[in-house]
């Protein structure tokens, strides 16, 4: 009984032993090729992801260097756009202040004409004593006045406001002083020469006589 246990153990162990060297059934029946193509195929993606990645990093860096010299454009277009806008103010004040100037020069060189009409309608006679051949002269003299004052006025010239003011020398120039009873100090009681304002500047002051 014992011997033939033993002997069934004995080849129930050859048997497992030669299952153990058996080769996988129809293993070598594939293919070289199919292993190489499969490890291809495994290691492809890899090297893909690798190339892709180095080459986001190119287009990245790419991008911020055009990124800069985009900004740098910009930021030297907009200075010099800046230079010449006050490149153009600053001729836009020049051309001002020449025009205003030779509009000065032009106005004060017609005040004196001014002057000389309204001085010969002051002395000029009274209606009673006008000849016809004299009114037709004073009243084409009032006409040119009446011109004269119209292109002052035009000009943004005004007349300066003087008698029965008080003395501002920012506008009147005094040049006599009489003693006026029941009349303040320093009042204008007479103007001798018209003074004018272009805008706000004064461009001849007001001669008066004041008030002692």
């Amino acid at each position: 009984m014992t011997k033939k246990v033993m002997e069934e153990k004995e080849v129930y162990k050859d048997n497992v032993e030669d299952k153990g060297h058996q080769e996988i059934p129809g293993a070598s029946e594939i293919p070289v090729e199919d292993f190489q193509e499969y490890e291809t195929v495994q290691s492809e993606p890899i090297d893909d992801n690798v190339s892709s990645g180095a080459r986001i990093a190119e287009l990245e860096a790419e991008l911020v260097k055009q990124i800069d010299q985009v900004n740098k454009f910009r930021d030297e277009l907009m200075r010099r756009a800046a230079d010449f806008e006050n490149f153009r103010k600053q001729k836009e004040r020049e051309s001002m202040m020449a025009s205003s100037r030779a509009l000065e020069n032009v106005i004060r060189e017609i005040l004196p004409v001014i002057d000389d009409v309204k001085r010969v309608l002051l002395h000029a006679p009274v209606n009673a004593e006008i000849s016809s051949e004299a009114r037709l002269y004073i009243e084409g003299v009032q006409l040119v006045k009446k011109n004269l004052e119209k292109w002052l006025s035009e000009k943004g010239v005004k007349a300066i406001e003087s008698k029965g003011m008080k003395l501002d020398v920012n506008y009147h120039e005094a040049i006599s002083q009489i003693d006026q009873p029941g009349v303040e100090p320093d009042t204008i009681i007479e103007e001798y020469q018209t003074g004018y304002l272009l805008g706000d500047k004064v461009i001849r002051h007001a001669k008066v006589i004041v008030a002692g």
